[in-house]
């Protein structure tokens, strides 16, 4: 059993930035304008970053624009930057922070933003998706705020809870972010003598994952004898998971969650996770030391938190009729949704 000091018992979000203390009143000229891009509106991710900035009294004119997550969805919006002439960028997922400022080693950088700060949010894997060179020095005009608890100790969490010889996971495999955590399971799983078993999910004729047959693949998943989904924090995933679910729970596989969202309304019994407010939080400390310490974006280290939350939905292990060790919900929070 893994207990609490083990899995729990790191920092408090204490976002590390320097900038901490009492709530100072900076000397603005005007307020700050930020370019808020998502593709489903705002959510407690937002709420945490504009509640950071407005804490510690930072004044700034939050302009948001609901786009799509590829290029081409987010080119008109980029190419209103010279009218909007924003001092820092916002962007959720690796999907759309790519199609924002590109991978680094990009053959046309022209094609992307690189002349103005960009923060982002909820990338899990940004030096394998080729969004900064390194997690300590960027060393571009973008860094942000992870929000994945690392693999290992989310496979020790899952073992916990109930031990597996065979993991199952579905995920959209164009989508960098959800393959290099993909890729971090597996290599963590056959160092403990596991097995991670995957499914793809069908694209449609431009390329891009669609729902259909999801049922299937989680049929195939149980025919393969796996004993646990796990959900990767994909971006398509997210929006499918309520067609995930009901399979799943049909199928009497337990799914662990990587994100707050899987656990509260996807369907996961259980999820070792970040707070989507406090990740909202740790983007907001980032862009507060682009614009208030006029810190060189190159020179932010992208952060993660060092606090993370275990998360059971009862109603889920009701259904499935797997319930946690005793021990766990000493420290666990219990959700019903």
């Amino acid at each position: 059993m893994i207990h609490r000091r083990d899995l729990l018992a790191l920092a408090a979000c204490g976002v590390g930035t320097g900038i901490i203390g009492a709530r100072p009143v900076f000397a603005q000229e005007r307020p700050f304008r930020i370019l808020m891009l998502t593709f489903n509106g705002e959510t407690e991710v937002e709420r945490g970053f504009r509640d950071y900035l407005t804490d510690f009294g930072v004044r700034t004119e939050v302009i948001v624009r609901k786009v799509g997550r590829t290029q081409s969805d987010v080119a008109p919006v980029l190419s209103t930057l010279p009218e909007i002439a924003p001092d820092l960028i916002y962007t959720r997922g690796a999907s759309m922070t790519l199609a924002v400022v590109g991978p680094y080693d990009a053959p046309n950088p022209a094609d992307y933003v690189r002349d103005r700060p960009v923060v982002f949010a909820l990338v899990a894997a940004p030096v394998q998706a080729k969004i900064v060179r390194s997690l300590e020095r960027p060393g571009g005009n973008v860094t942000g705020a992870m929000h994945v608890v690392p693999v290992p100790v989310q496979l020790r969490a899952m073992q916990s809870y109930r031990p597996f010889k065979k993991v199952g996971a579905l995920y959209s495999p164009t989508e960098q972010n959800a393959a290099a955590v993909v890729e971090q399971v597996r290599e963590h799983l056959t160092a403990i003598g596991a097995e991670l078993i995957t499914r793809n999910f069908q694209t449609g004729p431009d390329g891009m994952p669609i729902a259909d047959g999801v049922d299937v693949l989680v049929n195939e998943l149980k025919a393969a004898g796996v004993d646990w989904i796990y959900l990767v924090p994909d971006t398509f995933g997210s929006t499918v998971l309520a067609r995930i679910s009901p399979p799943a729970l049909a199928a009497g596989l337990p799914m662990f969650g990587a994100t707050e969202m899987a656990v509260r309304q996807g369907g996961a019994l259980v999820g070792l996770v970040s707070r989507y407010y406090a990740v909202g939080q740790l983007a907001g400390a980032k862009a507060m030391e682009i614009l208030v310490a006029r810190t060189p974006v190159r020179d932010i280290p992208v952060g993660t938190l060092k606090r993370f939350s275990l998360i059971i939905n009862i109603n889920i292990a009701k259904k499935l009729g797997i319930y946690p060790p005793i021990e766990m919900l000493n420290y666990a929070e219990v959700v019903t949704s």
